[in-house]
């Protein structure tokens, strides 16, 4: 089996095919019958799992297993403590409100130069806010900033469970520890449900 952890650069598809010419997977991981784990969006960076283990893959991307990703957002202005606990008590997106996340503003950020400078306006102050959920609808935290009135100007996953991206240079990939696979396979065991019927006296 391969597990292998790829720093996905800033517009880069997570597949490994594209009919628009733009950048896959392949471009960066010239590695046969792996699979990612989950998506990151096209616009988005940062960590992807990648393996040839179905069972995991599966296990990994059910969110009935709550499996931890965590991400540093770049926001437009500054959250107020306010907008944090909205997003930490779950906000509404398409009617359907969102699990509990778990924020905290970032005093300092060390990462490289996304390939596209951000767009931001001179005049407003941003933010990193690390924000971390165990959910996966589409374009989530996007959608979750803006929802409490700060978008999104960069996303990062930095983290998948206890799977760290640090040291990794963007569109660089490393195979996983057996030990980081060890813990990888323990996040996504199986809960055992079984109860002993009830018996009547």
């Amino acid at each position: 089996m391969q597990y292998l952890l790829l720093n996905k650069p800033y517009e880069v598809l997570t597949q490994f095919t594209d009919e628009h010419g733009r950048q896959t997977l392949k471009d960066f991981v010239p590695v046969p019958h792996v699979y990612p784990v989950g998506r990151l969006d096209f616009d988005s960076e940062g960590l992807v799992l990648l393996t040839d283990d179905k069972q995991l893959q599966h296990r990994l991307s059910d969110p009935k297993f709550k499996v931890e990703k965590t991400y540093w957002v770049q926001v437009e202005g500054v959250p107020t403590d306010q907008a944090l606990d909205q997003l930490e008590r779950g906000v509404l997106i398409q009617g359907k409100k969102t699990t509990p996340a778990q924020t905290r503003l970032l005093e300092e950020v060390a990462l490289w130069e996304r390939s596209k400078p951000i767009r931001f306006r001179a005049n407003i102050p941003t933010t990193w806010v690390e924000v971390k959920i165990s959910q996966g609808m589409n374009r989530q935290v996007r959608k979750m900033t803006a929802a409490v009135g700060y978008p999104t100007l960069r996303l990062v996953r930095v983290a998948i469970g206890p799977l760290r991206l640090e040291g990794l240079p963007p569109g660089q990939y490393r195979e996983l520890t057996p030990h980081e696979v060890k813990q990888l396979k323990e996040l996504a065991k199986p809960i055992n449900t079984f109860q002993r019927p009830y018996k009547r006296r």
